[in-house]
């Protein structure tokens, strides 16, 4: 598969873009209940949360300051997935926790990797 090394940082790029969206619409669930409305009630640490995941979304879909956006992110998923998920069970797949966790290494990797080439940090030369 040595093929795919030439794509590398576009591939990166590509799974930053696709788990910035979709982190992102975890918090307008949450913010605007869109597109769907949020199940649970919010409370402070909810609702910093979605404020957390709508801008850090946004910042971490084009790739603006990408490296320590993706780590105040990861941190966030941790202490989501301890606080909401890790008390119910140890194995994620039976305690709810799995978006969270793969949420947390995706960008505790995109911290450590940087942006990829498709990202405004990559054009400015920051990644």
């Amino acid at each position: 598969m040595n093929f795919l090394g030439a794509w590398s940082s576009q591939i990166l790029s590509v799974v930053r873009i696709v788990a910035a969206a979709t982190f992102f619409t975890h918090g307008t669930m949450k913010l605007f209940a869109w597109p769907a409305p949020f199940d649970h009630p919010l409370n402070g640490l909810m609702y910093t949360a979605g404020v957390l995941e709508v801008v850090g979304g946004l910042m971490l879909l084009v790739g603006f300051y990408a490296r320590p956006t993706a780590f105040v992110l990861s941190g966030l998923m941790a202490f989501a997935y301890f606080m909401a998920h890790g008390s119910r069970g140890f194995f994620p797949v039976l305690n709810g926790g799995e978006p969270a966790l793969l949420f947390c290494f995706i960008f505790l990797y995109i911290a450590a990797a940087g942006p990829g080439r498709w990202s405004i940090d990559g054009r400015a030369g920051r990644h």
